[in-house]
């Protein structure tokens, strides 16, 4: 019999500092039930405590059809008795969902159960904040993007549009806990960046505390046999995308890769990070570039990874970017080698979004 994803666990975790956290994040292999589970949590939050919750998606056009989208699945699993419909407010900037009790037949009242909004309406969300005032919990599904597609200044926008949720009610800042789910995509994401989740996370990992949250690393083993043994999944069985679907390998990204090539390198920059410099060399014919703690102080072009690392010898990332950009598609072709963790932790820094 399949097992499914439970987040029981992720749930009674607390914080690197012993506080109950307000971000859980979780990320499994495809098909593991994450989704399944999480919008069920919610849902049945709203049924038996009146606890209302709100979703979250990156742009406006994903609000489409977002009560099928949120219900389908779970709809016929677990509340068969209960309708979700959808409604535009404020001109379709954000939707408010409303739930029906189909036993009570045609006399069945719609009553509200929670909103959809997108982070890139951070704006509106702001603007309509006092509506959000009854949100108990939000839940944020695929955080991490396959493509690579996030709001410009995504982060921002996700404090932003937390903040205008989590007032009201006598409060400047309520406890407004988001459930944040995704397959593994990339370690360089915004949110694993922002929370210096990159450098921290292993492949053996499975539960990571921070301050103020707690991150779930899960591999359901009965979603990935599913995926394996599936014919139109064994047609493509040698292809990257299938270790991310079916065994939870990161999709952008390669191993730690921490090793010295070997051959002929030419020297390309010098980047400074937390008041150390390192040295990027590009090994041609291997298609690899290096980075190492041996840097030439006599090459001129020098990046300074923050501002505290800025001086006169050294140009800001921001004028950089189509250096960044190429060192970000290096990285997540699996073509960057490190002397050591230190020196990943500086590239990490210097591609994030």
């Amino acid at each position: 019999m399949p097992i499914y994803y439970d987040g029981t666990k992720l749930l009674s975790l607390n914080d690197l500092n012993g506080n109950k956290p307000e971000i859980y994040m979780c990320t499994t292999n495809r098909t593991g039930g994450k989704t399944v589970w999480w919008n069920s949590f919610v849902f049945r939050k709203y049924i038996t405590k009146n606890e209302k919750f709100c979703l979250f998606y990156r742009f406006n056009n994903e609000l489409n059809s977002v009560a099928e989208k949120f219900f389908k699945d779970i709809n016929g699993l677990f509340f068969p008795e209960y309708m979700v419909k959808a409604e535009r407010r404020d001109y379709g900037s954000y939707m408010e969902l409303y739930c029906y009790n189909i036993r009570e037949g045609e006399e069945a009242v719609g009553r509200s159960c929670g909103y959809a909004i997108s982070l890139n309406n951070a704006d509106a969300v702001k603007r309509n904040s006092h509506m959000f005032s009854d949100v108990q919990r939000c839940v944020f599904d695929e955080f991490q993007s396959e493509s690579n597609k996030y709001c410009t200044d995504e982060i921002e926008k996700f404090i932003s549009v937390h903040i205008s949720i989590a007032r009201g009610q006598g409060n400047q800042a309520r406890y407004v806990p988001v459930y944040m789910i995704s397959n593994p995509v990339s370690l360089i994401n915004p949110y694993y960046t922002a929370m210096g989740i990159s450098t921290r996370l292993k492949a053996d990992t499975k539960f990571l505390r921070g301050d103020g949250w707690v991150l779930e690393q899960g591999y359901v083993e009965s979603a990935a046999r599913a995926q394996e043994s599936s014919a139109f999944n064994r047609a493509f069985a040698t292809h990257e995308y299938m270790n991310y679907a079916s065994q939870a390998v990161y999709l952008n990204d390669s191993s730690a890769f921490i090793e010295k090539p070997k051959g002929n390198s030419r020297y390309i920059g010098t980047i400074k990070y937390k008041g150390r410099e390192y040295g990027l060399r590009e090994f041609a014919d291997l298609g690899i570039i290096y980075c190492d703690d041996r840097p030439d102080t006599k090459f001129k072009y020098k990046l300074a990874v923050t501002t505290d690392d800025h001086d006169i010898n050294y140009v800001m990332l921001k004028k950089n970017e189509v250096f960044v950009w190429n060192m970000r598609f290096f990285f997540q072709k699996g073509s960057f080698r490190f002397k050591d963790l230190m020196c990943k932790d500086a590239i990490l820094k210097m591609i994030s979004f």
